[in-house]
């Protein structure tokens, strides 16, 4: 039997997470590039075969990221010499022709399968890779999640095979092609969820030989990798606090997995010293970063929170509240997931707040029957949207909605201490992003959002209604106050 041990090192999720931090407590710096580099760099000097592969999702989330438009992620992601990469949907952010300058930007090769061109129907990435490792050939592809049609919905020459099912058969596709007897092992890298990656992995052929999934996109933390279907599946959380690391043997005669494993290694300055090359360049676009955006624009009373997209914040409630007082609404909609710190303040700066809140977008108003709106919050509060996976929301102050978890179902939805009325009509405003995603993330059309009336946009730039919100609203605090509350 000719075996090989072989550590695979790998990331999702990490959003522009360019800069350690101190961890609580003080003393000890935890996560960033930097340190992330430098243990990636410990581990190839120990171990003779080593790969690195990221499960999409390197762009959005930093205001560095976001100020350069994903190119600093990119040149800074060159630095750590990933040997495969895969597509996240916020890759899509910028647009597609920025995509495509970004992967030739890019010093490592991309993968996925699914992405087509659809009037010549070609794929738009490289579909696969083959490394030679050691003698052994690793096959590797990528598979992205649906919600990358949200972000390119407008752009007609592009589609993507997005059921778990399409992806299957693409995966199918992709062995049954270039998997020959040589290939001694094969790993999906994916962008679909940790519960998505457990169903496609029941989907797929034994026939077709995968080995492991190394997944992304529901940030999830692990104690051990799931296996199913005798393929193993991992993920790493989200950001750069953390690499999952796989210690894996591998037979050359039965190309298969014999042992392994793995662990989420904590990433801190007592596990490796930073990589110096990466602080400096980092240093230059966090430089030129502060010296633009460090102003202050207001404070707190106290520190506010998002912990979980999942439930209510703080954070969440006084964001809402901003918007909902420009819309003039009935119903404030926001994202969660366009929340992207756990904390902010006392002290605001305008990097803070882009920090924060980095997604710039519409705001839009419908006029709706009450009935329309209990379907919404029956369709975005069920259990089987919050898990980490569905698109959740943060609401304003005049709402209050109770659901039961245990019957399933939407208890009670009022306004300003009212119970909503079927046949009567309400406004509602939500980000522009969500009303064209409407049918997968609030369970409506657009047709039933637009029956009642015109749409009015109320602003172009909702980061600018939440900049002169905090500008003219000093010593402002929000507390979770029930309004959303879930019955068990």
């Amino acid at each position: 039997m000719k075996t090989k041990k072989f550590t695979i090192l790998h990331s999702n999720d990490m959003h522009g997470d360019f800069l350690a931090e101190v961890k609580k407590g003080g003393g000890k710096l935890i996560g960033g590039l930097a340190l992330l580099s430098g243990y990636i760099n410990k581990v190839r000097k120990e171990e003779k075969n080593v790969l690195y592969v990221i499960s999409g999702d390197m762009v959005q989330g930093s205001l560095i990221d976001s100020e350069y438009k994903g190119i600093s992620t990119i040149e800074i992601t060159n630095y750590l010499a990933p040997d495969v990469v895969t597509l996240g949907n916020h890759e899509f952010d910028y647009g597609l022709p920025h995509l495509l300058f970004l992967e030739k930007m890019a010093n490592f090769p991309i993968v996925n399968a699914n992405l087509y061109i659809k009037k010549y129907h070609k794929r738009l990435m490289r579909p696969y890779l083959i490394i030679n490792k050691a003698g052994f050939d690793i096959l590797f592809t990528g598979i992205i999640t649906e919600k990358v049609m949200d972000s390119i919905k407008q752009d007609k020459l592009v589609g993507s095979f997005i059921t778990l099912e399409e992806a299957s058969d693409e995966v199918g596709r992709i062995t049954n092609a270039y998997k020959n007897d040589d290939i001694d092992l094969t790993i999906l890298l994916t962008h679909i969820g940790f519960e998505s990656d457990i169903k496609l992995a029941k989907l797929l052929k034994p026939e077709w030989g995968v080995d492991m999934i190394i997944g992304g996109h529901s940030h999830t933390v692990l104690e051990k990798p799931a296996k199913v279907n005798n393929i193993l599946i991992a993920q790493a959380g989200v950001g750069s606090d953390q690499i999952g690391r796989f210690d894996i043997v591998v037979d050359d005669d039965t190309n298969s997995i014999v042992d392994y494993q793995w662990q989420l290694i904590p990433i801190d300055n007592k596990l490796a010293k930073p990589d110096k090359n990466v602080k400096k360049f980092i240093d230059s676009f966090k430089n030129t970063v502060d010296r633009k955006y460090k102003t202050m624009i207001c404070k707190f009373s106290e520190t506010l929170t998002h912990p979980k997209r999942e439930i209510e914040t703080s954070l969440g409630n006084l964001i809402a509240d901003a918007f909902a007082e420009a819309a003039e609404c009935d119903i404030m909609l926001v994202g969660s997931g366009s929340i992207r710190v756990k904390k902010m303040g006392p002290l605001v700066t305008l990097k803070d707040l882009l920090t924060c809140f980095p997604y710039d977008d519409s705001l839009n108003r419908y006029t709706v029957y009450g009935s329309i709106l209990k379907k919404i919050f029956a369709y975005i509060l069920r259990t089987e949207n919050r898990n980490s996976e569905g698109e959740c929301y943060q609401v304003n102050s005049k709402v209050k909605a109770v659901y039961s978890n245990k019957k399933n179902k939407l208890i009670s939805l009022e306004i300003e201490g009212m119970p909503i009325v079927d046949s009567k009509v309400y406004t509602i405003c939500m980000q522009g992003y969500h009303f064209k995603n409407c049918d997968n993330y609030l369970g409506v059309t657009q047709a039933e959002l637009l029956k009642s009336g015109q749409p009015k946009v109320v602003t172009t730039s909702a980061q600018q209604v939440l900049e002169e919100y905090l500008r003219n609203n000093q010593n402002v605090s929000r507390k979770v106050e029930g309004r959303l509350t879930y019955k068990y």
